[in-house]
């Protein structure tokens, strides 16, 4: 039997209080997110789009998901097969083009720079990279590639 889970979130659409949407260019896209014991998201479009370039937009928080999935992924995994990591960082970089008749995204990559603890398999460590790839949830819910260049230290 197959168990889901269930993810839920409330957007409120803020940007209201500065104004009607009346016209394309001039309305506020800043929005909020809710999630029931988090700190409240504060969320708008990319600059690119009209929006609040210092706030988090859909683009950032899809490319932020699929690294943070990633991460957790292999950390699980080096945690199960006895692989020590002191550090791990990545620079993911999220590219969307215009694509079939939409903007889209194309392709992700991952960079992740992992700090093995002394001793750590350093084979064993980079083949859990691709073994976290395919256990990424996120990364198997998007239709385009999720690429990873990994660096063990």
């Amino acid at each position: 039997m197959s168990h889901g889970h269930v993810f839920d979130c409330r957007l409120a659409w803020v940007g209201a209080a500065k104004g009607p949407v009346s016209d394309y260019e001039s309305y506020s896209r800043e929005v909020t997110v809710d999630v029931e014991g988090k700190p409240q998201l504060r969320g708008s479009a990319a600059p690119v789009f009209r929006g609040d370039g210092s706030l988090w937009n859909p683009e950032d928080l899809l490319v932020a998901s699929l690294s943070i999935c990633h991460c957790l992924s292999y950390l699980a995994l080096c945690a199960r097969d006895g692989v020590g990591v002191v550090a791990y960082e990545d620079r993911a970089h999220g590219k969307m083009e215009h694509k079939d008749g939409a903007i889209r995204f194309v392709d992700v990559l991952l960079r992740p720079r992992v700090t093995l603890a002394a001793g750590a398999d350093r084979g064993k460590a980079l083949a859990l990279h691709v073994k976290a790839h395919h256990g990424c949830f996120i990364a198997n819910s998007v239709n385009f590639p999720v690429r990873n260049e990994p660096e063990l230290v």
